[in-house]
């Protein structure tokens, strides 16, 4: 069996009409060549059917610019951040309990070298945090 004889189902066929609608939406072709496509992909059976109906389009740049994509890549985006906060605190919590720990042990309060993680943790956490805010607006 070749890849053009391939089925395709439902989803194949969403999401060919879906890259339609961005086509029309962005002035790729009229209303009544949109009308006629999606009746084409909907009825499509096969890949190659499909990919007929997408031939003369930009697809790759249709699905970079898709806006549940570009939603979806700042949802991870803000993720990370907060996965990265996250480890940052639990970074905190554990030097400054060792530090308390041998502090209270020896008696001596004098050097607070905990300042020294937290500090190189801070500047990774920004480094990481303000651009995914200033690019995730």
């Amino acid at each position: 069996m070749s890849i053009t004889s391939v089925r395709v189902g439902d989803r194949d066929r969403q999401t060919t009409a879906d890259l339609l609608s961005q086509a029309l939406g962005q002035g790729y072709f009229d209303l009544a060549e949109y009308e006629t496509r999606v009746q084409a992909a909907f009825a499509a059976e096969t890949a190659d059917e499909l990919r007929r109906v997408l031939a003369d389009l930009p697809v790759e740049h249709l699905r970079r610019i898709d806006p549940r994509r570009i939603a979806a890549r700042r949802n991870a985006a803000r993720t990370s951040v907060r996965i990265h906060l996250a480890g940052y605190a639990a970074m905190v919590a554990i030097v400054l309990t060792v530090w308390l720990a041998v502090a209270l042990t020896t008696g001596s309060f004098a050097y607070f070298w905990p300042v020294w993680p937290i500090l190189g943790g801070a500047v990774g956490l920004l480094g990481h945090a303000l651009p995914v805010r200033t690019f995730c607006r």
